[in-house]
Formats: C-alpha cells, sequence, structure tokens
C-alpha cells in the first residue's frame, strides 16, 4: 500500500543513514584523536584500569625525577669521600716518612697542615644544591623510590641510606703533630691509619648508595615503559582497522544516501495514479 502520509521506505532510509552518520562520526573521532577509548561509557573496566595505569605512570616518572637529584647529591658526596679517603692516605704516607731519624719533622708538619686544609676544603665543597651529606654527624636519609598498590592499599616504597661524617675523619687527622712528643710515632701513624680506613669505608658507602640509586632509576625507567605499553593497548586506537572502517563507512553514508534519495521520491509517484 502506498500513502502520501508514511513513508516507510524513507524511515528506513533515514534510520540507517542516521547508524551510518553516528558510525563515521565515531571512527573520525578515534583518526584524530588516536584513541579508541576516550571516557567511561565507552569501556568502563578499561577507562578505569588506564587512569589507575596513567596515574601510576606519571608518580613514577615525577619519583624517578627526584630520585635523580638525591643520586646527584649522593654521587657528589662520594667524590668529596674519594678525595678525603686520597689526601688521607698521603697524610698516612707523609707519617710514615716522619718515622725515620734524621727527618725535619717540621716540614713534615707543615705538609700535613697543608693536606688537612684540601680535606676541610674538600667537605665544605661537597655538597649538592645545598645537600650535605658528608659534614655532619651521621643520620639516616629515607628516599622514596616508587609506590605500591599490593593488597589494594595504596602505599610508597622508600629505600634508606647513612650520611657519613668526613669533618670528624678531617679533625682528628689534623691533631695529629709530628713535631709533638706526649705520644709515641708509631701511635700517631696509627691514628692516621684509622682515620684513612673511615675514609675509604665512607666513600664505599657512598658508591654503594649511588648504585643502587642508579639501579632503582633504571627499573622505573623500564617499568613506566611497560606501563605506558599497557595503557597504550587497552584505550589506544588500532589506527590500520580504523582506515578501513572509515572508507566503509564512508561507502554506506553514500549509499544510504542514495537510498533515502529513492524513497523519497516514492510520493511523487502516486501523482502518476491521478493521470
Amino acid at each position: 500500500m502506498s500513502s502520501i502520509l508514511t513513508n516507510n521506505s524513507a524511515m528506513v532510509a533515514l534510520a540507517t543513514l542516521n547508524n551510518v552518520n553516528r558510525g563515521l562520526n565515531e571512527t573520525q573521532n578515534r583518526v584524530s584523536s588516536g584513541l579508541a577509548i576516550r571516557s567511561g561509557k565507552e569501556n568502563a573496566a578499561y577507562f578505569a584500569i588506564s587512569e589507575t595505569m596513567s596515574a601510576d605512570s606519571g608518580m613514577f616518572k615525577a619519583v624517578n625525577e627526584g630520585l635523580t637529584s638525591t643520586k646527584n647529591s649522593v654521587a657528589t658526596a662520594r667524590l668529596g669521600a674519594e678525595t678525603v679517603s686520597d689526601l688521607a692516605e698521603q697524610m698516612v704516607e707523609r707519617i710514615a716518612f716522619a718515622q725515620g731519624n734524621g727527618i725535619n719533622k717540621a716540614d713534615v708538619q707543615s705538609e700535613l697542615e697543608a693536606l688537612a686544609g684540601r680535606i676541610q676544603s674538600t667537605i665544605d665543597q661537597a655538597t649538592f644544591n645545598g645537600d650535605d651529606l658528608v659534614g655532619a654527624a651521621s643520620t639516616s636519609v629515607s628516599v622514596v623510590t616508587g609506590i605500591t598498590r599490593s593488597g589494594g592499599s595504596f602505599a610508597t616504597t622508600t629505600i634508606s641510606f647513612d650520611t657519613v661524617n668526613l669533618q670528624s675523619i678531617h679533625d682528628n687527622l689534623a691533631a695529629i703533630d709530628v713535631t709533638d712528643s706526649g705520644s709515641t710515632m708509631e701511635a700517631k701513624l696509627q691514628a692516621a691509619e684509622a682515620e684513612l680506613a673511615l675514609a675509604v669505608t665512607a666513600a664505599t658507602s657512598l658508591g654503594v648508595t649511588e648504585k643502587t640509586l642508579e639501579g632503582q632509576q633504571m627499573f622505573l625507567e623500564s617499568l613506566t615503559d611497560t606501563l605506558d605499553s599497557g595503557i597504550s593497548s587497552m584505550v589506544d586506537a588500532n589506527m590500520e582497522e580504523e582506515a578501513a572502517r572509515l572508507q566503509a563507512y564512508q561507502v554506506q553514508q553514500q549509499l544510504a544516501t542514495q537510498s533515502l534519495s529513492i524513497a523519497n521520491q516514492a510520493p511523487q509517484n502516486i501523482l502518476s495514479l491521478f493521470r
């Protein structure tokens, strides 16, 4: 039955065209944004997971940046400790030299005082951005290394390391006077050797801490890359598929438009019945 009031063919064609246009618009949005999932209405589970992973990735990157500053402070302190160790070794050698007979101990003492002055300068300069890890009493420093969501609860992970007291090493070495006879030359050499051992231990401990921080940074870099890759696999659009789908929708749109045009001509055909 033909009707001039209701055009069933046109309604079907229009509904088809509307569906094609919605699909075409969605595909164009995916192509332009590069995202298959942009909000919770498209895939609530994937969107929630990807948002959490994205937040974690951002926090890991921020933590990594913070670790860079800490590592630089430790590296500066380690260099200072190694320099102090070298200077302490020279002082031990000069004190050992002073053990012999016929040595002008006043000259040796002048050398020791000069070396002690260089140690003090090293300690004063071994700071990074005002962060002093070598010049005061040894304390424990806690550094945030990442985050965890283990067991469904959010928390931070940390590592701790001890600062070193190079100032006391300097003070004890500077107090050694080879021209002073209260104590024996052997005792002075033993005292200097003990301070050298402490300086070596300080340099070693800071070196271990620096290596630990570097390893954590490498792990965080790999971890953020893995998280970003996981996010991409969940929400990014497959551009090859979207390109093929876009072309298919464009063809469907043309056909649906042509179909609607034909359906809209049907009422005109009714006029021929009255001729």
